[in-house]
């Protein structure tokens, strides 16, 4: 029996980092960034970037939504916490991080499927490239951009103000 394809993002819900489920609905009216991240790969610092747009526009309602995979170059290795540990104490990260997912394959978490369905990348492509791809989803929960890990967390800022 095949799962039917929630209707909207806010059908779909994660576990949190510390293990609390997390329906995505609590993010209704919000700008949402979801980005797939790892630990380990050459585009981590841009953890460092993703929290100051957090810290520059998280009271104007962005919400940064972090997703640790480790399917790219086993580039996560770590647990929950450690992952959350590492976030904290090197880059300050507070916004909201998730338990480590897969998003590709037939092991892919739900939400990544969907974002992958609302916004495929070049040539029709659904699926992740590498760490920390970044998908944008306006207030009313539509998915605006898929951006590829080489954007720079600070070049979204002027597409996060045009949907705040």
């Amino acid at each position: 029996m095949t799962a039917q394809a929630p209707a909207s993002i806010y059908d779909l819900s994660a576990i949190a980092i510390d293990g609390n489920p997390v329906s995505l609905n609590t993010y209704k009216d919000k700008v949402l960034l979801i980005v797939n991240t790892a630990s380990q790969c050459g585009f981590t610092p841009q953890y460092q970037g993703l929290q100051s747009l957090y810290e520059r526009f998280s009271d104007r309602g962005l919400e940064i939504l972090g997703f640790p995979c480790n399917q790219f170059g086993q580039q996560e290795p770590g647990n929950s916490s450690q992952i959350q540990s590492f976030c904290e104490t090197r880059f300050g990260v507070s916004f909201p991080l998730f338990q480590k997912i897969d998003v590709n394959g037939s092991n892919a978490h739900p939400l990544y499927r969907y974002l992958t369905q609302a916004a495929p990348g070049i040539l029709g492509t659904e699926g992740i490239k590498w760490n920390f791809t970044k998908f944008l989803v306006d207030r009313s929960g539509k998915v605006v951009k898929c951006y590829p890990p080489t954007t720079k967390p600070e070049d979204l800022a002027k597409d996060i103000q045009a949907l705040l």
